[in-house]
């Protein structure tokens, strides 16, 4: 079989044709990709944005300068993790716009679009004027503002609309813009509507920039919300109640100090379509707080709802949305309400979209037992950024559980999805036999933790009462220290065992390990606050056992042992359709912009759309095409190196396939016995996504029509030095 790469750039080898793959490491240094760093020192703006190395988390301050002689920045991937192309593919979204500015731009005057983007809603106004009026956009962020006058430039708006590159809050009268706008168009909406900074935005803008009584597009928005029990989204917060239905002699969260571990209080965006089925409503929407654009609205505002609850159950959550009206007399809608909502027919349901999800807030503990037909009291909060909910419940005077005072003032803060990975029993057994089995025969072990995982800490020190532990914790740091310190007695263990380097340094040595080799070393992997990076990222273990390897015994053990990088070629419309390149966008070119934003679908040969991170659980429809296969296979027990790596596969289904989806399995022993997968039936982890730049028709065998493909041969490179992997595939 012939490579899908030059022959320079792999080895020798020959490759296996087979299902299975034959890795072979290199040095494919030829594949070395660098974001380029734009700089300049004539520049009067610049911008100052954070590059991380995620195989080394170290970080590095790029400086973009704000100079049109630079390289272009349309060369660049720069914006493609954002949620700027999925909002431009919103075509529902879209068009509300256009029919609200439509609506309310109706004559020269002077307008305002705060957050500008690509300038979409600035070259709307004008259009609805004719030209005629004043347009100023407001963008302060450097990358969007510079892609912006490009599309200005492509669509002959250049002098029609005054850019400015500051925030709004820096806008002055008379200095920045002319005078006071009359028309503000706007849209800096999160799917909670309050965390871009909406509130203190209008304030200023009512106070500095607008006239009295100004017209506004958006002209309103309403949050809803309905109580929901979820035994799903429950595990996702209550590690407590989860953990004491686990009896593995682990205690992450000890008795009587449920708050140790929890989520942060806040709303988690969600796609909650994906899991209707896992969702039983316990009330009716309701309506919880209205914001008015065209009037100053207050910092801070509470409501109470009564809610009458219509079904027996235990309510876990408040599921959110909201709707907004477009236009002052109430014609224009767009709403993020999940499906089984039935909206009015003059609001309707978007199609599959990324950027505004539903909201989902977590109630304490085991939630709140309810029965059918009673009330319960509703308290909603909003500050400035946020909205906050409490159900007005008191703990039962014959609640007499006793709590540790010293324990409940540490907490800390992980996300839904580490939650429940810590508290799923198949992933505790499974991890606990192979730190067991790892553990067995070894007398005195000095066991490293490289990662920041608290459990694998917790374990080794739990099951060899004559082992030293040695956690690096490079995100948890001084907080993970605290916390081992507040729940050791109740996991039988003392700190004398356990040593946490509360200093990151770039490397152990003999004098940090008291002059002893490291017998096992040992991750999950897991490293804090980087869940949304790409699989192969959470390679930075490979890199670190790498950087360990002088003070490596000669029989240390390394877990997990193998990374097993694994694939499937996959349906996936929806996410294709958000993810595909722009052209006409409500009759404005946007062509310029795609390669910027990371564009994937349509792009004209031999461009390549980049890896995505996605929960391909909450990407809309979706169907396997393939069966699962290896692509690459990573060996830790050597330092870490270039791969190499080759694979055929049939389809075993009939369909479209948009793409592959890639993750990596960890083999946690050397028996191969052992397994984590983070593969799409396992929703805690994000996979990563190649997405087609065309559709490809497949069928099994390819025998339903000539125009079907019946297997697909998929290589891939890893190169450790840039952390990047690079895919190529053919159909055959």
């Amino acid at each position: 079989m012939n490579s899908l790469f030059p022959k320079t750039l792999i080895p020798s080898t020959s490759l296996s044709s087979s299902t299975r793959l034959t890795l072979t490491p290199n040095s494919l240094r030829h594949f070395k990709l660098h974001l380029p760093r734009l700089m300049s020192s004539d520049s009067s703006h610049r911008l100052f944005q954070l590059k991380l190395d995620p195989l080394t988390g170290n970080s590095e301050w790029v400086v973009i300068e704000d100079n049109d002689d630079l390289p272009d920045c349309s060369k660049e991937p720069l914006l493609a993790t954002t949620s700027y192309l999925d909002m431009l593919n919103d075509s529902f979204r879209n068009k509300a716009f256009r029919s609200g500015i439509e609506r309310t731009v109706t004559k020269p005057c002077h307008v305002l679009d705060i957050g500008a983007g690509t300038g979409l809603l600035s070259m709307m106004a004008a259009r609805a004027m004719g030209l005629n009026g004043t347009v100023t956009a407001c963008e302060s962020y450097l990358p969007m503002a510079k892609l912006m006058r490009k599309v200005l430039h492509r669509n002959s708006m250049g002098k029609a609309i005054s850019l400015i590159n500051k925030r709004s809050d820096e806008l002055e009268v008379g200095v920045d813009i002319p005078s006071r706008a009359d028309v503000l168009v706007s849209e800096i909406l999160d799917s909670e509507l309050l965390g871009e900074g909406l509130i203190p935005t209008l304030q200023h803008a009512h106070d500095k920039l607008l006239v009295e009584n100004p017209l506004t597009v958006p002209f309103r928005a309403v949050t809803y919300g309905q109580l929901v029990e979820s035994t799903y989204l429950w595990k996702l917060h209550d590690l407590s109640g989860i953990e004491a239905k686990v009896s593995d002699g682990i205690h992450l969260v000890p008795t009587g100090s449920d708050s140790i571990i929890h989520v942060k209080s806040r709303q988690y965006p969600m796609h909650c379509d994906a899991i209707r089925e896992e969702i039983k409503p316990l009330s009716e929407p309701f309506k919880i707080f209205e914001f008015d654009f065209w009037k100053r609205p207050e910092s801070n505002g509470e409501t109470k709802v009564q809610v009458q609850v219509i079904d027996d159950g235990n309510i876990h959550a408040v599921v959110s949305w909201w709707v907004l009206q477009l236009d002052r007399e109430g014609t224009v809608f767009y709403s993020t309400a999940p499906r089984w909502i039935n909206s009015p027919a003059n609001i309707g349901y978007r199609d599959w979209c990324d950027h505004w999800k539903q909201c989902v807030w977590f109630f304490r503990g085991k939630g709140m037992s309810v029965s059918q037909g009673e009330e319960v009291l509703l308290e909603a909060t909003h500050t400035e950024t946020s909205v906050s909910y409490n159900l007005n419940v008191q703990v039962p005077k014959t609640d007499t559980r006793q709590h540790d005072h010293n324990i409940r003032d540490f907490q800390l803060l992980l996300s839904p999805e580490r939650i429940a990975i810590y508290g799923d029993s198949k992933w505790r057994s499974s991890v606990l036999a192979a730190v067991r089995n790892a553990l067995q025969g070894r007398v005195n072990p000095l066991c490293v933790v490289v990662d920041d995982s608290i459990f694998l800490t917790l374990l080794a020190a739990n099951l060899s009462k004559t082992s030293h532990v040695l956690s690096l914790f490079p995100g948890l740091r001084e907080k993970g220290a605290q916390y081992l310190e507040n729940v050791v007695k109740a996991n039988s263990f003392s700190m004398d065992r356990v040593e946490v380097r509360e200093k990151r340094k770039p490397c152990l040595t003999l004098h940090d390990t008291h002059g002893k080799k490291v017998d096992m070393l040992i991750g999950e992997p897991y490293y804090y606050a980087n869940e949304g990076m790409l699989p192969w990222q959470n390679l930075r273990f490979w890199k670190d056992r790498t950087l360990l390897d002088p003070i490596l015994s000669e029989d240390a053990l390394i877990m997990p042992c193998k990374g097993i990088l694994k694939a499937c070629a996959m349906s996936l419309p929806d996410l294709w359709s958000s993810r595909c390149c722009l052209g006409d966008v409500e009759g404005f070119d946007h062509s310029i912009v795609n390669t910027t934003l990371g564009a994937c679908g349509e792009l004209p040969a031999p461009k390549e759309g980049p890896f995505l991170p996605f929960s391909i659980w909450q990407c809309g429809e979706i169907k396997e095409l393939s069966e699962i296969f290896t692509i690459l296979e990573f060996d830790f027990s050597k330092p870490i190196s270039s791969c190499h790596g080759t694979a055929q596969v049939k389809f075993i289904e009939g369909g479209t396939c948009h793409g592959f989806v890639l993750w990596v399995d960890w083999i946690m022993d050397t028996d191969n016995s052992i397994v984590i997968s983070t593969g799409p039936e396992h929703r805690y982890w994000k996979q990563g996504v190649k997405l087609l730049s065309k559709p490809v028709a497949v069928g099994i065998n390819g025998c339903n029509s000539n125009s079907e493909y019946g297997s697909t041969i998929v290589e891939a490179l890893f190169e450790p030095s840039s952390s990047e992997l690079i895919l190529k595939h053919a159909f055959l």
